[in-house]
């Protein structure tokens, strides 16, 4: 089945620009430069499903004119994945349902803490808040069927937290990964051809992957490569290897699902 995923957001947790920089790439006028938090759409047959929804989504979603989505797949709770989550709810009303959402269960328990309210009926069934319809990813390490659509399921740490990473035919989505089992990872990748990975920076990071230890990653799984979750260091005239690209806001790129 032919897809697509679109580049929705390829920004750190800052974004870029970053408020108050004044570096070369804040100042830019390159829109490829311009980065909102990192988020994608997936197009599947006649499915579209959202992954993350950070705080830039409503923006997102007008400029790239986001009107209908079938589902929401989550890799974990830091804000800048999940801080848009309320703008989902012009969706529940032109659904008339609570937004079908993957998850692990690590990851319903802090949206619980966090956002409590979008798991309390509104009363006399208005739609004061978003509210999402729970699938819960069983296994660390296998397939979920999701609104029709088999995604297989990765899970690695990033300072302790727990997160998703999605494949789905020959196509990957792997952010925010830092900490993981090899033999795991990299055999639940095995035969994918399109991967999007995250870099920060090209400096080392606690909590992400640098450009060259994306590369080194992508190289071993072997898949042409876009880099996402750049930082406001990383210029998009960047050079790298072949078959490793920097994605942007607004690209699109193919891919074969099951």
């Amino acid at each position: 089945m032919n897809s697509t995923f679109l580049f929705l957001g390829t920004g750190a947790s800052a974004g870029v620009p970053v408020i108050g920089c004044g570096c070369a790439i804040c100042s830019s006028d390159s829109p490829r430069n311009r980065r909102l938090r990192s988020s994608g759409l997936l197009k599947i047959g006649s499915k579209q499903f959202l992954i993350d929804v950070g705080p830039d989504f409503r923006q997102q979603a007008l400029r790239f004119r986001i009107e209908r989505l079938d589902g929401l797949l989550l890799t974990h709770t830091h804000y800048d994945h999940v801080g848009g989550i309320d703008e989902l709810r012009i969706f529940n009303f032109r659904m008339k349902r609570p937004m079908p959402c993957l998850l692990s269960k690590d990851t319903l328990a802090d949206l619980e803490r966090r956002y409590y309210y979008l798991f309390k009926p509104n009363a006399e069934g208005a739609t004061m808040s978003a509210q999402i319809e729970v699938n819960l990813i069983e296994e660390e390490f296998g397939t979920a069927r999701f609104e029709g659509v088999s995604f297989d399921i990765l899970t690695y740490l990033q300072s302790g937290m727990k997160v998703n990473g999605f494949r789905c035919g020959d196509f990957a989505y792997i952010s925010d990964i830092r900490t993981f089992d090899e033999k795991k990872v990299f055999g639940a990748l095995q035969g994918v051809k399109k991967l999007v990975l995250s870099a920060l920076r090209r400096d080392p990071s606690p909590v992400q992957f640098t450009v060259d230890e994306a590369v080194a990653f992508a190289k071993r799984v072997g898949a042409e490569t876009w880099l996402t979750h750049l930082s406001h260091t990383i210029d998009e005239g960047e050079s790298l290897p072949a078959g490793i690209h920097l994605g942007y806001d607004g690209l699109e790129i193919k891919f074969t699902a099951q």
